[in-house]
């Protein structure tokens, strides 16, 4: 089994501009990203920009980089876009690693890859984490996942579900016992050819309404597996102060050295 890590990399980001080139422990961002994603056993990787500036700077500590239409919608366009490029054949893996994920476990980037592989079924594949507080059930920011006997996913979704009837009729503030409640973490994996059919299908109205672009993939038939993350990855960078907990980190790892 082999797969390709391909790396979304955008300046314009309306909460932290240029937050791929921002500096965390003498290296940019993305250059964490890459590192991170090199220890996974992906035979490519790759990082996918439509900018100038960060192509200069990923070349400059060897990165493949891929040149992007800037006008794409989403990062899913923009890895169509790469894999057509590169020619890549339609039972192609490709993992879509996130350019604010600089702390990424590499096992998790081979956990997807390896799912998807074996699950014949799927065309795409992704991780989840237990809630464990009452709060993150009911924030819209967390994205919750319900799945099948099977491990694929039936609905994704910013609601609390499944919704405990019963038990949040009497207290909202506790999380029910014998149910699972899982939060969706953000990777992927893809076959190119579901790739090539996404890019073509209309934005789903269920999509639109939640804002959430795998819903586009269930809308249209597709099979997406959903398994528990060997290791949880920490959260990505979107704020200011999301980059000053990620260097706070890399500096207590420094102490420790």
């Amino acid at each position: 089994m082999s797969f390709s890590v391909v790396i979304p990399a955008r300046y314009s980001s309306s909460r932290l501009p240029g937050k791929p080139l921002k500096e965390i422990a003498g290296k940019t961002m993305i250059q964490h990203v890459y590192e991170r994603a090199l220890e996974s056993e992906a035979k490519e990787v790759i990082i996918a920009t439509d900018d100038a500036r960060i192509q200069e700077v990923a070349e400059s500590f060897g990165a493949k980089v891929c040149m992007t239409n800037p006008d794409h919608a989403s990062g899913t366009d923009r890895l169509q876009e790469v894999v057509s490029l590169l020619n890549y054949y339609a039972d192609d893996i490709v993992v879509n690693v996130q350019g604010d994920e600089p702390l990424i476990p590499p096992r998790v980037i081979n956990q997807v890859a390896h799912n998807l592989s074996a699950e014949k079924e799927a065309s795409i594949s992704t991780l989840y984490e237990p809630i464990e507080k009452a709060e993150d059930i009911f924030n819209p920011n967390i994205v919750k996942v319900v799945s099948d006997s099977n491990d694929f996913a039936l609905y994704f979704s910013r609601a609390p579900i499944p919704y405990a009837r019963d038990a949040f009729a009497l207290d909202k503030t506790k999380v029910p016992t014998g149910v699972s409640f899982k939060r969706h973490i953000g990777i992927y994996a893809y076959r190119v050819n579901l790739l090539n059919s996404f890019v073509k299908w209309d934005e789903a109205p269920i999509e639109s309404t939640e804002c959430l672009e795998q819903l586009r993939a269930l809308w249209n038939g597709a099979k997406i597996h959903v398994a528990l993350a060997d290791e949880i990855p920490p959260g990505g960078v979107d704020t200011e102060e999301d980059l000053e907990r990620v260097r706070s980190y890399f500096k207590s790892i420094e102490s420790k050295e």
